[in-house]
C-alpha cells in the first residue's frame, strides 16, 4: 500500500477510481509515512495513533485525528501525562474518539514513560533514534537488476485487498 501512496502522491490524477475519495488519505499517509518524526510531540502523536489504530483501519483514526489531538492535549505528553482518572472517564464519553478504556489509559501511561525517557535521553525521539542502524549497518539498496520487476504479479493481490 505504501508504494502506491507514493505513487499516486506526485500525480492524484492517476489515482484508481476506488481511491479517487480518499486523497486526503493518501496525503497524509505520505506525510506521515515518508519522512522520520524528530518532533517529540509529534513522534508521541504518532505512536498514541498506532495504539488506538490496533484493531480498527487508519481511515478510521485519520478522519478523528484532530479529536484526538482536542482531547489528548495537542500530544503533549507533558500535559497527558498528568491526566487523572477523571480525564480517562471524560475522556470515554467523548464521540469525537475511539472510546476504548485501556487504549486511553494506554496513552496516558505512555506519556508517564515519555516525560521519563525524555528526561534521560534529552528527548523522546533521541531514545527512538538512537536505535537507527548507522550507514554501514544498512544493506545496499535493491535495484533492478538484483530486484527485476515482474509487471502485473502484484495487480490480483491488489484488487483482493482494496475491495
Amino acid at each position: 500500500m505504501f508504494v502506491v501512496l507514493l505513487r499516486f502522491a506526485a500525480d492524484k490524477s492517476q489515482a484508481p477510481d476506488h481511491m479517487a475519495d480518499h486523497q486526503e488519505w493518501i496525503r497524509q499517509g505520505v506525510e506521515d509515512g515518508v519522512f522520520p518524526v524528530v518532533d517529540d510531540r509529534r513522534l508521541f502523536e504518532k505512536i498514541s495513533l498506532e495504539g488506538f489504530q490496533s484493531g480498527l483501519g487508519w481511515r478510521t483514526i485519520l478522519a478523528r485525528r484532530e479529536n484526538f489531538r482536542k482531547a489528548f492535549a495537542g500530544f503533549d505528553f507533558h500535559l497527558v501525562a498528568e491526566f487523572t482518572e477523571a480525564d480517562v472517564d471524560r475522556l470515554l464519553q467523548d464521540p469525537g474518539i475511539v472510546r476504548h478504556r485501556g487504549k486511553i489509559e494506554a496513552v496516558v501511561d505512555n506519556a508517564r514513560r515519555a516525560v521519563d525517557l525524555a528526561a534521560e535521553e534529552g528527548s523522546l525521539a533521541a531514545f527512538f533514534w538512537r536505535s537507527e542502524p548507522g550507514p554501514d549497518e544498512v544493506d545496499p539498496p535493491q535495484t533492478v537488476s538484483t530486484s527485476p520487476a515482474e509487471p502485473g504479479r502484484c495487480d490480483g493481490a491488489l484488487q483482493t485487498l482494496t475491495r
